[in-house]
């Protein structure tokens, strides 16, 4: 899981986007934030989560970089929380 946490920190990203995520992701839900996002209707485990949101960002960061017209800068803040969001729940649960 270190490894995930790793890539994780390693992301680098906009400045103001960090910002925006980090504010949101005091008020993350994850079981509304996460099922929007991925779709199912049982949840995956935090590693797992994370995993598959870093897939979903990452397409909406190829598509900022490409100046795509289907880009959501609203939809790649929200992904951003959901990933900050299942990192701390992560980090959380190692503590346990």
């Amino acid at each position: 899981m270190q490894d995930i946490l790793s890539q994780l920190s390693n992301l680098r990203r906009p400045r103001l986007l960090i910002r925006a995520a980090r504010l949101g992701a005091d008020d993350y839900l994850r079981d509304r934030h996460l099922r929007r996002h991925l779709g199912t209707a049982k949840l995956p485990r935090h590693g797992e989560a994370i995993m598959q949101l870093m897939q979903i960002e990452s397409a909406l960061n190829d598509m900022r970089h490409e100046g795509d017209a289907g880009y959501s800068l609203v939809r790649h803040v929200d992904v951003m929380i959901a990933l900050m969001g299942e990192a701390r729940l992560l980090r959380a649960a190692q503590t346990v």
